[in-house]
Formats: C-alpha cells, sequence, structure tokens
C-alpha cells in the first residue's frame, strides 16, 4: 500500500518534529552520520534502521542522514586538501610514490568514482584522496552525496511502502 500525504500534512508533519515530539533524534542522526563519514570507524545505518522502526519520517531521516554523512565527506576533503601543506614533514602518512600512484588511480577512473564514496573501507579514504587531488568542491558535493542518499534509500525505500 502506498501512504500518501498531502503537502499541508507534510509540512505539518515537519513543523511538528522540532516542536517537541523527536528533534533531538534526527540531529543526533545527522551528527552521528557526519560522524560515521569522518575517518572514525563508525556507521550509522543502525541509527537510520532503528528510527525507521520507531516510525519517524522516512524523507526526513533520508534527509539528515544524507546531509550529515555528506558533510562529514566534505572535512575529509578539507583534511585532504590542507594535508599536502605537510608533504616534507617526517610524519607524513603518505609517501610520494602512493601519491603519484593515487593520482593516476583516480585520474584513470575520473570524478565518478566518487559515486562510491559510501563504500566501507575505501569511501572515506576516497574523499580525502579528492581533497589531495583538488576535485572541485561542487562537483565532489554532488557526486558524493547523491552517492550517500541512494545508498540511505536502500534503508529508506521500504518504509515508504
Amino acid at each position: 500500500m502506498i501512504y500518501k500525504k498531502t503537502s499541508r500534512q507534510v509540512s505539518l508533519g515537519i513543523v511538528g518534529t522540532f516542536n517537541g515530539r523527536g528533534g533531538m533524534e534526527y540531529m543526533f542522526l545527522l551528527l552521528h552520520s557526519f560522524a560515521a563519514a569522518t575517518l572514525l570507524p563508525l556507521g550509522s545505518e543502525p541509527t537510520l534502521l532503528v528510527l525507521l522502526e520507531k516510525g519517524y519520517n522516512p524523507l526526513l531521516l533520508l534527509l539528515f542522514a544524507t546531509g550529515g554523512n555528506t558533510t562529514g565527506a566534505v572535512v575529509n576533503w578539507f583534511i585532504g586538501r590542507y594535508l599536502l601543506r605537510f608533504k616534507g614533514a617526517n610524519w607524513f602518512p603518505i609517501s610520494n610514490d602512493s601519491l603519484i600512484k593515487a593520482q593516476k588511480q583516480f585520474s584513470r577512473r575520473g570524478v565518478w568514482v566518487l559515486l562510491l564514496a559510501w563504500l566501507p573501507i575505501l569511501g572515506d579514504p576516497l574523499t580525502l584522496v579528492a581533497g589531495i587531488l583538488r576535485v572541485n568542491l561542487v562537483t565532489f558535493v554532488m557526486l558524493v552525496g547523491l552517492g550517500k542518499c541512494m545508498r540511505y534509500m536502500v534503508f529508506v525505500f521500504p518504509y515508504w511502502l
């Protein structure tokens, strides 16, 4: 059964959400999704699923999870973007050969590989490398955001049916 709401019902639901009926849960999902997109080893899907099971608005959950996760990836991009300033330091984590290899791999596959930034283990370093290689920030946000949104849709879609 497809559940349809009028735009007024949707608007009232959004207002009600931030009017004392669970706004903190959405913010928690946003922050958890943000942290999960950084280099921290976290996953935001369990939080999303718990909130979906409790009956929270699937569209809002999708927006908050995608927004938080994409923003976390942007932090990785900025870290990568400014990491090269320290390239000559002894503690610099990436060798020059590895950097050249990453540039070649990324160039061969193109920016479209950023659609896969949602992948566990590979996604976070990919967003860091995109910053190091100075991928355009708008292109980065569009591709990473789309990929992450599609990943969350897999979890959210069954709750719209």
